[in-house]
């Protein structure tokens, strides 16, 4: 990827990478550690490189490292001595950076070295509550400002996904408890985003209850299915991309009064696309949600 189709403000370093625009302008002016562009109009800005760049600072100065020994280093020794200390153990926020970096340079070792040292200290559901939330937050900024690639997102989001996989499987070799209720998980048509649903698959699975994960782009009408089957369903969706903001009431109504409104069923929707909806406008059967912990405690 060609660094020089991203261009940032200073204030969009400081989002992206947790330093403050007052600590970078210091940095750049008395160490010379960034090297912005100059428009016509004499303001500054910075490309893709330069984010790495702070990145890697960022790291060994939160790891102990002066500013001035930093600045010192050759900068073909910045990357490597960064990637060196990640391999060890490391706070939440260095994990972050960590994992920017990983995926920024496609270091499938350093994801995993990195989630490893974590393990060692936290559980799997505390690193993704603490770290993989936060960080999947930052890689919506990345990629709302053009950041970083599909190939960029799919090489982190793949790797986070095989690890709750992993956990998945581990828990779906138990019988649920008994006389559980079913809960059914989906993603609404030309819905591709499923990691947040697979999470919640395993915390339902952790609970005991019995699931059903349908996965991504399921027409409503593939529910009648499921319906003639069990009884007192919860269905659970999250919404990222889909419904669109013009089609989601539609959507909704015909979701309540064809799937929810028999065998006493309902259903619990988390996601972007439902964030500005009113929930005295949505039909009493379906809850919305903010937040995955919310979500699962209320089941």
């Amino acid at each position: 990827m060609n660094s020089t189709e991203h261009v940032f403000s200073i204030k969009d370093l400081e989002n992206l990478s947790g330093v403050k625009a007052h600590t970078i302008r210091i940095w750049e002016k008395r160490y010379n550690l960034l090297k912005p562009k100059r428009s016509k109009t004499n303001i500054r800005h910075y490309d893709l490189n330069n984010l790495q760049k702070l990145l890697n600072i960022s790291f060994l100065n939160s790891n102990g490292f002066k500013i001035s020994k930093i600045a010192a280093l050759d900068e073909t020794e910045l990357a490597p001595k960064t990637r060196e200390l990640a391999f060890m153990g490391k706070n939440d926020s260095q994990a972050i950076v960590a994992f920017k970096l990983a995926m920024l340079n496609f270091d499938q070792i350093l994801f995993y070295n990195t989630y490893n040292s974590l393990l060692e200290e936290k559980s799997f559901r505390t690193i993704f509550y603490e770290v993989f939330i936060p960080l999947l937050f930052d890689l919506g900024m990345l990629w709302q400002t053009n950041t970083i690639s599909p190939s960029h997102e799919h090489f982190l989001t793949v790797h986070i996904k095989q690890k709750i996989l992993v956990h998945i499987e581990r828990l779906q070799s138990t019988d649920p408890r008994p006389s559980t209720k079913t809960v059914v998980l989906f993603l609404p048509e030309n819905e591709t985003h499923d990691l947040g649903l697979l999470f919640i698959n395993y915390e339902i699975l952790s609970l005991g209850y019995h699931t059903i994960f349908l996965g991504e782009n399921i027409p409503l009408n593939n529910l009648k299915y499921i319906n003639k089957l069990y009884d007192d369903i919860i269905y659970i969706s999250y919404f990222t991309i889909k419904p669109s903001d013009n089609d989601i009431h539609d959507y909704l109504k015909i979701f309540s009064e064809e799937y929810l409104s028999v065998n006493k069923n309902s259903a619990k929707l988390i996601g972007h696309r439902i964030r500005n909806l009113n929930p005295t406008n949505v039909p009493k059967n379906i809850m919305l949600y903010d937040k995955i912990e919310d979500l699962v405690k209320d089941l």
